[in-house]
């Protein structure tokens, strides 16, 4: 579903996310696109499904195109492969996940904590076995725990050229780590195995698909 939001410069394009009605832009200023929307739930307090926040993934296409076709060829699959996704978690092409908050009880420690275990998951997983608790760690850099994510608050999380993991919070930058393992793990929660919305994951692949 798309409809128009405005900016302080001029109305944009958006994208809804149904389950929560939160709006993306489909193009942000540094050219990335948007690829794909879904929602993040949890279970908090013995609370089944809580709706945490809702995501875009953006993607420089172009790119990602150049990848796709050194990787897989000129033609496309009939439909999204895992080979498509690894050659996606392997490059070093710009990405970001935006996170909307729509849980207003939410404090930066309670993400620190979840996002080591969820992220240590996804580095033991693609490390052989081995976790690195330093290495996950530094995403959230030096944000204090105290920070509190109302809803409506946004988390950026961005893939920089050369394997480079750029954390926002509320607009300002709280770590930049250059790792390609933790590069890799980050996007693998969204696009591998085992996807926080198998739905998102689909429609990013349909949209890899296009660019062949």
């Amino acid at each position: 579903m798309a409809s128009t939001g405005s900016t302080s410069k001029e109305s944009v394009a958006v994208q809804i996310e149904p389950k929560t009605g939160i709006s993306f832009p489909f193009k942000l200023d540094d050219g990335m696109e948007l690829v794909a929307v879904g929602l993040r739930k949890k279970s908090i307090l013995g609370l089944g499904g809580i709706k945490v926040y809702g995501f875009g993934i953006f993607a420089d296409n172009e790119k990602l195109k150049e990848v796709l076709r050194l990787k897989i060829g000129s033609k496309a699959p009939s439909k999204p492969t895992k080979e498509m996704y690894e050659a996606v978690l392997e490059s070093d092409v710009g990405m970001m996940v935006r996170l909307v908050f729509v849980f207003s009880g939410v404090s930066m420690g309670m993400i620190k904590k979840n996002f080591d275990h969820i992220l240590g998951v996804s580095v033991r997983k693609l490390n052989g076995g081995r976790s690195d608790q330093k290495l996950t760690a530094k995403v959230f850099g030096d944000a204090s725990d105290n920070i509190k994510l109302t809803s409506g608050s946004i988390i950026e999380i961005t893939r920089l050229p050369g394997y480079i993991l750029q954390t926002k919070v509320k607009d300002e930058i709280v770590s930049k780590v250059e790792s390609e393992l933790l590069c890799k793990a980050y996007f693998h929660m969204y696009l591998g195995d085992e996807a926080f919305d198998v739905d998102a994951k689909e429609r990013f692949g349909q949209s890899l698909l296009s660019l062949f």
